[in-house]
Parts: structure tokens; C-alpha cells; sequence
């Protein structure tokens, strides 16, 4: 793990040695800086190979911490403060407010309230906490049936889970107000002011850009300038120069032509000096966890860090899908025989859906689904996307896939190592290969097994156009470049949350 800085930047005529001789600067650089004191700024950490917030990791640091303390706080006020009375009858609490701890995180980090970007306001948090805490509740029985000596008075977790909402909401509220406070936002400046500069103007809702703000453009020249949302600064003077007037913490490269129109030399300046200096591919891959396809370069995809497989990576993989697929289809057993009874009643055909699916390094398989739609629903044998209230869908086939339930046999393909749980979604032969050919990159998703659910679906949801598919792309090479068994983990509990919302069904 490891931290990247967002510190100032200022510039002098010499940088600093410690043994005061003047700094000589590049061949072609007017200003080299000097190391800078360091700031509070948002920060971000590498952890698993993916970008998270320095704030979200103290927030979820936090939270567990006022879980824990919820059950000591409820256990006094159950037993009146006779703390020995309380370990004497529900056990020693240090293991079980632990445990209680995490099974209370991983209800609220499967309701959505880990993210950055959340955007449901305060109204949507207290639901989301308390349906996170809900959640979190039902986990700890399973725990409980499994490890029952971890197990708790309910007088003392009704009144842990009744100290928790409160909590959880007030460090919430500290937690964005800290985002949004601009004194803390690392200040960025984009070198370019082109056409990928302006790909930026997406990140335009406010929630897509806590933590940072746009200070100014510097215009190189040769580019066809596009409109921006923040001022344009002529590149006139050396960079650092333009960092220190600003106080810059971060330089994003947007450049449109590299060849010739690149300062390195000033960028290095600056890089030296203490500020962060990175390219748009990995700004937009670290503020959005997705990567966009127009930043994308092919050398960015060989030097970027990422992509690694390795032997015990897929080893490990493989034996987390086992493990998951097994217990899931022991507790899903009972559910599955009452759907396919269902389909049965419902529409004439078979219960189970066979279709011919392109899975990794392209190797196709035939994936199993419960049967959603008529028989008949491509009768002329032409492929056809899935679209929103499509009439092929018969009324129990509706209600599976609103729930996701008509993936369950998919657990079958897991096992048999043809799908992972977590990955990109598979698609048709005859998708891939018209996709594949109309959009860049679009068979790296390939370089994984399929998943059950997703890093795109829990983001984006189903693709029913090419549009739609190209920005699916984007979660999944996202996904491809980061995976880890700690993601797949965090995208299994958000999966929860769009069952329960629904969102992104077909």
C-alpha cells in the first residue's frame, strides 16, 4: 500500500540540495521548484491495485471503531453500568463487538455508502444506513449459526444497532463536508486545452469532483482549443511558474499532440518539486474507476501498472469462485426448485436457457439461465439486444430478472470453470464480434473469465446499444486492470444493492 501526495509546489531559482549550491536546471526549463511544505490535501491510497480515498479509508476506519464502541456503550447501559455483569453474561466483548463491527461495515459498504460520489442526500443515506445495518444484522446470524460462540445478547445489539444510525450519519456528514470543503481539495491544473481537455466537462456534477477542483487550463500550442469550464491560462512562462502563482497540487498531461509539444522538461520541474503529475488516462481511471477509452493510448495499456495475472492470482480467483458457488447454490437450492416450477406454470418451454456465450482468450461456452422470455422470442434467428419493457419477456421472467434471480444456474458454469463469480459480463459471438470491431480495445474484457455480476453492472447496469456497451467498457477494463480478491469481495456486497434497487434491469 502505498500513498500518493498531493503537496504545493512553489518555484525558486535554485532547488533545494541541502548543501545550498544552486539548482541547474533542464535545458529549456525558466524556473525549477523547490521542495514545498507539505499540505492537507485529499488524498488518495493504492490499495490492491486500485485507487481509494485516504478519507474513505479513515471514515471506514472510523465507523468500525463506533460500531465497536456502540456494543460496549449498549452493553453499560443494559446492565447499568456493571460492566463485569455484562461479560459475565454475554461473554467477553472484544471478539463480539468485532465481529459485530464488520458485518455492520459490510452491510453499509453493500448499500453504496463507501462511495465518493454518492449523490442521494440526506434522505438517502438514512435509508441506505438503516437498510446497511438491517443487512449487516441478518450477517451476523449467519455467523452466529456458524460460530456460535461469537454470539451476543439481543437486548445488547437492538440497542448497538440503535447507537449505530445516529453515529454512522453524523460521521457522514463530517465525512462530505471534509470532500466538499474546498481548502482541502487538491487544486489541479490541466496542461491542454484541447479535445481531450475537454473530456473533463463530464466530470461536471458535483459529486463527480469532491476532492479536487479544476483551478485552470494552460493552453499548448497547435491545439484546437475546446471549451472549458475553467479559465484558460497561456503557456507563456515555465509551468512551475505557473504552479507556484496558483498553488497547484496536481498537473494533469491532456494534451492532444504529444510529438513536439510536450514540456518535459518543465513537467519534470515540477515533478521534482513535490507535484503530482500524471496523465488524463489515470486521472479519469483514479476519479471514476473507469478508464475512458478517448485518454487511452497503447503504450498506456503496456507501462501503466496493472493488468497482472500471474499463477496465484488465478489460483486464489478460482478457489474463492468455488467456495462462494458452493455455499450459494446450498442456500439457493430451495428458491430455484420454486422458480422453476414457476417458469413451468408460466409459459410452455424449458426451464433452463442455453445460449453460446464468448468467455476468456475468446473461448466460447453455452451459459445457463433461467428462461425469461418465450420460446419463440427469436424465432427469425436474428440476435437481439435485451431492451427496457421488451414484450418477449414473459410475467415470472419479468420478475427474475428484476431480482437477478435467472442468473442463479450460472453458479453451474462457475463450478464447471467456464465463469468466474466476479468479471466482465459475457456476451454473443455475434455481439463481440460487431463490437469488436467499432470499438477500440474491446476485446482486452477478454483477458478474464466472465462474471456472474460485475464491476460494470454494478455501475452501469444491462447494454442495449453500442453506446451503451462502449461505456460498459470502460468498468470493465477498469475492472480487468485491478482485480483483486478484496474487489471481487466489495463488488459481490454492492451487488446486493442493486438487487435490492433494481437498477439496470431488463
Amino acid at each position: 500500500m502505498s500513498v500518493e501526495p498531493a503537496r504545493e509546489g512553489g518555484t525558486k531559482g535554485r532547488r533545494a540540495t541541502g548543501t545550498g549550491a544552486p539548482a541547474v536546471p533542464f535545458p529549456g526549463a525558466g524556473a525549477v521548484l523547490e521542495a514545498p511544505p507539505a499540505r492537507l490535501r485529499v488524498r488518495y491510497v493504492r490499495l490492491f491495485g486500485g485507487h481509494v480515498s485516504l478519507m474513505t479509508v479513515l471514515l471506514l476506519a472510523a465507523e468500525l471503531a463506533v460500531f465497536a464502541g456502540a456494543v460496549y456503550l449498549a452493553a453499560w447501559l443494559r446492565f447499568r453500568g456493571d460492566m463485569a455483569a455484562a461479560e459475565a453474561w454475554a461473554g467477553p466483548l472484544g471478539l463480539r463487538s468485532a465481529a459485530i463491527a464488520v458485518a455492520l461495515a459490510a452491510g453499509m459498504a453493500a448499500m453504496g455508502l463507501y462511495q465518493r460520489n454518492f449523490r442521494e442526500g440526506w434522505s438517502g443515506a438514512l435509508v441506505r444506513a438503516a437498510l446497511g445495518l438491517g443487512l449487516g444484522a441478518l450477517g451476523l446470524g449467519l455467523v452466529y449459526y456458524a460460530v456460535p460462540a461469537l454470539e451476543i445478547g439481543r437486548g445488547i445489539l437492538a440497542i448497538a444497532l440503535g447507537l449505530s444510525l445516529p453515529a454512522s450519519l453524523a460521521l457522514r456528514a463530517v465525512y462530505f463536508g471534509l470532500l466538499d470543503e474546498r481548502a482541502l481539495s487538491r487544486r489541479v491544473l490541466v496542461l491542454g486545452a484541447g479535445e481531450r481537455a475537454a473530456t473533463l466537462k463530464r466530470l461536471r456534477r458535483r459529486a463527480d469532483r469532491r476532492g479536487f477542483e479544476i483551478v485552470a487550463y494552460v493552453s499548448v500550442g497547435g491545439e484546437n482549443r475546446i471549451g472549458t469550464d475553467a479559465p484558460v491560462l497561456p503557456h507563456d512562462r515555465p509551468l512551475a511558474r505557473i504552479v507556484r502563482r496558483h498553488a497547484i497540487d496536481e498537473v494533469v498531461v491532456a494534451v492532444d499532440e504529444r510529438r513536439g509539444g510536450l514540456p518535459i522538461h518543465e513537467l519534470l520541474d515540477c515533478r521534482l518539486g513535490g507535484v503530482q503529475v500524471i496523465d488524463l488516462a489515470t486521472f479519469f481511471e483514479r476519479e471514476t474507476g473507469r478508464i475512458k477509452l478517448e485518454t487511452l493510448s497503447p503504450s498506456w495499456l503496456v507501462f501503466e501498472d496493472g493488468f497482472r495475472q500471474g499463477w496465484l492470482r488465478a489460483r486464489a480467483k478460482r478457489a474463492f469462485d468455488v467456495a462462494v458457488s458452493l455455499v450459494l447454490l446450498v442456500l439457493a437450492a430451495p428458491l430455484m426448485l420454486l422458480v422453476a416450477f414457476a417458469i413451468r406454470l408460466d409459459s410452455p418451454g424449458p426451464v433452463l436457457y442455453r445460449q453460446v456465450r464468448v468467455g476468456q482468450h475468446g473461448r466460447p461456452f453455452e451459459l445457463l439461465k433461467f428462461r425469461s422470455m418465450r420460446v419463440d422470442a427469436e424465432a427469425d434467428g436474428r440476435p437481439r439486444w435485451a431492451s427496457r419493457d421488451d414484450p418477449r419477456i414473459t410475467r415470472v421472467g419479468r420478475l427474475l430478472r428484476k431480482a437477478r434471480i435467472d442468473e442463479l444456474p450460472q453458479l453451474v458454469n462457475v463450478l464447471r470453470g467456464e465463469m468466474s463469480f466476479v468479471g466482465p459480463r459475457p456476451e454473443r459471438p455475434e455481439f463481440v464480434r460487431e463490437l469488436a470491431a467499432r470499438i477500440p480495445y474491446y476485446n482486452e474484457r477478454h483477458r478474464v473469465k466472465p462474471g456472474i455480476t460485475g464491476w460494470a453492472q454494478i455501475c452501469y447496469g444491462y447494454t442495449d446499444s453500442e453506446r451503451d456497451a462502449r461505456e460498459k467498457l470502460e468498468y470493465d477494463l477498469y475492472y480487468v486492470k485491478n482485480y483483486s480478491l478484496l474487489f471481487d469481495l466489495y463488488v459481490i456486497l454492492r451487488t446486493v444493492e442493486v438487487v435490492l434497487w433494481g437498477r439496470g434491469a431488463h
